[in-house]
């Protein structure tokens, strides 16, 4: 049974002009309709914010890589979606990578945990280390154990001090570009994008 928060919520992007980029297989089709935004071929117009959609498992095609070159000038609020994270080929960290690569410095605000199976379960956010288990309806958030909290303190920092150099306001400003996982069917992430959708308006 569908959750409210796997929704379209157009009253969350009402009055925003949401742009989508990304190459078909990586499904920015459904990142559109589930965030109330319209899939763009070039970045042309003037937008609210450009959502890149991007599965690491496939790369990132050079169409994609030239719209995220010309939003440089402009300087709209720009965010990395990463799909793909049931395929085993590649996971969100590689898409990490090959976003540095290819777009500019991302940041990193949740990373990814997973079951005993390796599938995605969960999110550790960077910014207080609380887990957000997506196994529950709606995700249930716990504080992390000191294990995982010492594994995870070298990405921690890194974020904090990109935040400090950017500001909190960074995202909005356009300096800062978040790199966000998605599944859409498990719920991951979902109510993390529509935060960062929540602050532009």
């Amino acid at each position: 049974m569908p959750t409210p928060s796997l929704t379209p919520n157009s009253a969350l992007s009402e009055g925003l002009s949401i742009h989508v980029f990304g190459h078909p297989s990586a499904h920015p089709e459904a990142i559109a309709e589930l965030f109330g935004g319209v899939v763009r071929q070039v970045a042309g117009e003037t937008c609210d914010l450009a959502v890149f959609v991007i599965d690491p498992s496939l790369g990132i095609d050079g169409s994609t890589i030239q719209n995220w070159e010309l939003l440089n000038d402009s300087m709209p609020p720009r965010m990395v979606i990463v799909t793909g994270l049931g395929n085993h080929e590649a996971d969100f960290d590689d898409a990490v990578l090959l976003a540095n690569r290819v777009f500019d410095l991302t940041v990193t605000p949740y990373l990814v945990l997973h079951d005993d199976q390796g599938v995605p379960c969960a999110l550790i956010s960077l910014s207080d280390l609380k887990i957000h288990d997506y196994s529950t309806t709606p995700p249930t958030i716990t504080e992390s154990d000191p294990e995982l909290k010492t594994l995870v303190s070298e990405f921690q920092s890194e974020y904090l001090a990109a935040i400090d150099v950017m500001g909190e306001d960074g995202f909005a400003a356009g300096l800062l570009f978040p790199a966000i996982p998605l599944w859409i069917e498990k719920g991951i992430g979902v109510d993390i994008v529509q935060s960062y959708i929540a602050q532009l308006k």
